[in-house]
């Protein structure tokens, strides 16, 4: 099994930025993603990378503010969020993928098996 450890989490204003790092035990996963999920609602796709290509996938709320990157070398995967928003705030988990779907399914929940304890980001207005 897979551990997946996220970090970079914090408090910020509006426009702000954060950077968010997933270190993960083991590299046998296809694809990694960054999920959140805020007080009441349903977790979310936010981003998604397939580690052999780079391709990425983010959802309409992140694309052009966010962006996922990896490195293999430190078993890692970050997400750089800028401009930052209130409607930002949640608990934005990291999780990696074994079984190969296509495209934009890598931004749902039910494609992974494997999931971290989850970092916490809040935008004050």
């Amino acid at each position: 099994q897979v551990q997946l450890m996220e970090s970079g989490g914090g408090s910020v204003q509006t426009g702000g930025s954060l950077r968010l790092s997933c270190v993960y035990t083991h590299d046998e996963m296809l694809f990694m993603g960054w999920f959140r999920q805020a007080p009441g609602k349903e977790r979310e796709g936010v981003a998604s990378i397939y580690r052999s290509s780079g391709t990425t996938f983010y959802s309409d709320s992140a694309e052009g503010r966010f962006t996922i990157s990896q490195d293999s070398v430190k078993n890692t995967v970050y997400l750089q969020m800028n401009s930052l928003k209130p409607d930002d705030t949640a608990m934005y988990f990291c999780a990696a993928g074994r079984a190969f779907v296509p495209g934009r399914l890598r931004l749902q929940p039910e494609q992974y098996s494997d999931w971290g304890q989850g970092t916490q980001v809040t935008v004050s207005s």
